[in-house]
């Protein structure tokens, strides 16, 4: 287990008691040796905390207290870890398979930036394609993520030499984009692993809020491209939402 790097497994909640059990069943059925498994809980007012308490001798941080949203909670379980590798598998998100991080680990060369695919499921558990091309590991850099989340976050397994915390006063409801470009504007080493790393379903808080959240990431990409190459982006962005029936003509 000594040459295995540390992985901290973050898992954010908040009156989440439908789906935080099978979470955390599929945190600790991993073979992978060595995990350390947080979780950060806003102060959950339904049975959240009861059903994470059944699994306490399994969790070795629970943080409970108020957080001014997700990213913030985030933020909270980054400082917290002690890992080589930070996982964010939030309340929902099931990982795919008990020897996943097994897998990826094999033959590990201490890369920069882990990542790897997601299976997207509807309330009827159907699954649903991921709408952008897979990137591979030699092309990869954060210029790929001038259109968006080319890789979700709950397939990133980012080192810690390269974290840094999300802006999530400045950027709500997609601080995830901007923190993936400035983690990997430090990356220098990057695999692909290939391996479906999780499940979850279909939404989510920059779905709720569609309008907000594209001007939000316009202004992300804006911060990070420029100007006139992000009002081109952003214009392909629309249309691929359009195609994919996801806006109204």
């Amino acid at each position: 287990m000594n040459n295995l790097p540390k992985i901290s497994i973050v898992t954010v909640t908040y009156n989440c008691e439908k789906l935080i059990e099978k979470t955390i069943q599929s945190v600790i059925a991993q073979s992978y040796p060595n995990i350390e498994y947080i979780i950060v809980d806003g102060l959950s007012k339904d049975n959240t905390l009861k059903i994470v308490e059944q699994y306490r001798a399994h969790i070795d941080i629970v943080i409970s207290e108020k957080d001014k949203n997700n990213y913030d909670a985030m933020n909270k379980g980054m400082r917290a870890a002690t890992g080589d590798y930070i996982w964010f598998l939030h309340a929902g998100d099931i990982a795919e398979s008990p020897t996943l991080l097994e897998a990826i680990f094999q033959n590990h060369q201490d890369e920069d930036f882990i990542y790897g695919k997601v299976r997207i499921v509807d309330a009827e558990g159907n699954s649903i394609p991921w709408h952008k091309k897979h990137p591979a590991a030699h092309k990869i850099s954060w210029r790929s993520f001038r259109n968006g989340m080319i890789v979700c976050h709950q397939a990133m397994l980012p080192h810690r030499r390269i974290w840094q915390e999300y802006r999530f006063e400045k950027y709500k409801l997609v601080a995830d984009l901007d923190w993936t470009i400035r983690i990997l504007k430090k990356a220098k080493t990057f695999k692909d692993s290939g391996i479906v790393m999780c499940s979850f379903l279909k939404g989510g808080i920059s779905a709720k809020h569609r309008k907000a959240s594209w001007k939000e990431r316009f202004n992300i990409l804006k911060e990070h491209f420029g100007l006139i190459p992000t009002l081109w982006e952003h214009l392909r962005i629309v249309a691929q939402a359009f195609k994919r029936g996801n806006v109204a003509p």
